[in-house]
């Protein structure tokens, strides 16, 4: 009897314990299924450096074509690559991520072209285009280029001491030529002094901060191209006069924006916080981290932008014009309106501080009907040159505050976004008591405080 109680239990144990091992099993298999499927990662890294940015996720998430990302490398390379491209093929179902050996599919790599180990080509229906490395920026940048139809050209004016599009040095714009090249737009320089009319290869013209007064025509051809529908950024400095530099007032071009609602101040904006020294920058360069609701800075709110000898402006409505707003200075920001420097510095104004706008944006109702719709021209106005700079460019939000504008004023208000984040460098920056102090704590302290350690259980033991 007691044998067959036992074996009767020892059998209802065994039952027991296989269903535990097959519901184990069940468990194991739905994760892994899951994880499979659902790829999810959390990124603690300060500035979100493992993340996808907003403008990736928007535009990934928003296909409307099939999207097919083909990485070709060898089998054993495919693991540095996999991270990224998996990131952007879970986003949406209408883009899909192939890893290609093209050792093992030769006629596969022949076929598209490959000459080299980690080519990504992104294709979409017929158009083809290749990202030059396996970076955010340069898979969203193809992206882009895959979905936009037709040409966009940037037009930027010179012959007044504009800002080169050319030139190496701190002051000129050829980070600006760089980025938006990988925005798909062409860059093309116009110089209206020579002949006062837009061509009609321009997608909008940018006026880099002129130095010298505009002759009337010059403004004229400006008006006009806006006022028929052209789309201009105009970035128009302090009218300065110090001992290096002199700063024409440009009255002509000043009248014409303040017809059309924004009127630019002869002052130089200074910020009085001090928070621009923890970016190595003086009080003459003012930090906006005021947005308004324009589709331009809607995204930004949480993003400083900095404006190198910035000048405020007034914003307000005609009847030809709608006008508002973009960015404004911290209210610990005060106007100099003495700006006539013969040592090459401004004097700290006395008074009370507040907030300045510094950029606007707005629209010019031409009247004309195309295809329907209301044709309107479309302008922004901002109160610096400096800021987009190659010495500034790379400051937190500009990059994508000039990128928000283009794209606003070509209607591509689609692509305006936070775009791919540059790698932050987290390096420790330690002073020579700080090294010493490393130093005596790893190689002495600590190794002291074991042997002590060890010693004491030794003793105890014993």
């Amino acid at each position: 009897m007691s044998n067959t109680w036992m074996k009767s239990r020892q059998t209802k144990y065994t039952a027991y314990a296989g269903v535990y091992i097959v519901v184990i099993i069940a468990v194991l298999a739905t994760v892994n299924f899951l994880a499979n499927r659902y790829n999810k990662s959390f990124d603690a890294t300060s500035n979100k450096r493992y993340s996808l940015s907003d403008q990736t996720i928007k535009l990934v998430s928003g296909l409307k074509q099939d999207v097919t990302i083909s990485y070709f490398d060898e089998t054993t390379g495919f693991a540095k690559a996999k991270d990224l491209l998996d990131r952007y093929d879970n986003l949406s179902t209408k883009l899909s991520v192939a890893y290609i050996d093209p050792f093992k599919k030769p006629q596969l790599a022949k076929q598209y072209g490959i000459t080299q180990t980690g080519t990504i080509v992104l294709q979409s229906g017929d158009k083809r285009q290749e990202a030059r490395s396996v970076s955010e920026e340069e898979l969203t940048s193809a992206i882009i280029r895959l979905q936009k139809t037709g040409e966009r050209t940037a037009c930027f004016t010179t012959g007044a001491g504009e800002h080169s599009l050319e030139d190496t040095t701190n002051s000129s714009y050829g980070g600006v030529k760089d980025l938006v090249a990988k925005n798909n737009y062409k860059t093309q320089v116009i110089n209206l002094m020579e002949k006062p009319e837009v061509p009609a290869t321009c997608s909008l013209v940018v006026v880099g901060g002129p130095k010298v007064d505009y002759p009337q025509p010059v403004v004229d051809a400006l008006k006009k191209y806006i006022e028929d529908g052209g789309r201009g950024l105009f970035l128009s400095d302090p009218p300065l006069k110090t001992g290096k530099e002199t700063v024409a007032e440009n009255k002509a071009l000043l009248d014409l924006l303040g017809s059309w609602g924004v009127t630019l101040q002869a002052n130089l904006v200074l910020d009085t916080s001090g928070l621009g020294s923890l970016y190595g920058m003086g009080p003459e360069v003012a930090l906006a981290t005021r947005y308004e609701t324009h589709p331009i800075v809607r995204e930004m709110k949480r993003t400083a932008t900095a404006f190198p000898l910035v000048r405020s402006l007034e914003v307000k409505p005609t009847d030809k014009t709608t006008a508002e707003k973009l960015v404004s200075t911290s209210t610990n920001s005060i106007a100099a309106t003495n700006l006539n420097a013969a040592g090459g510095a401004i004097t700290m104004p006395k008074g009370d501080t507040q907030s300045y706008a510094v950029a606007a944006a707005g629209t010019y109702r031409t009247g004309k009907q195309k295809d329907n719709n209301n044709v309107e021209g479309r302008f922004v106005v901002v109160g610096s040159s400096d800021w987009i700079s190659n010495y500034a460019l790379g400051f937190a939000g500009n990059r994508d505050l000039v990128m928000n504008m283009l794209n606003w004023l070509t209607n591509d208000e689609d692509l305006i976004s936070i775009r791919p984040k540059d790698p932050e460098d987290r390096r420790i920056q330690l002073t020579g008591s700080q090294m010493l102090m490393v130093r005596m704590v790893s190689q002495f302290l600590i190794p002291i405080f074991v042997i002590i350690f060890g010693i004491m259980v030794w003793w105890r033991r014993r």
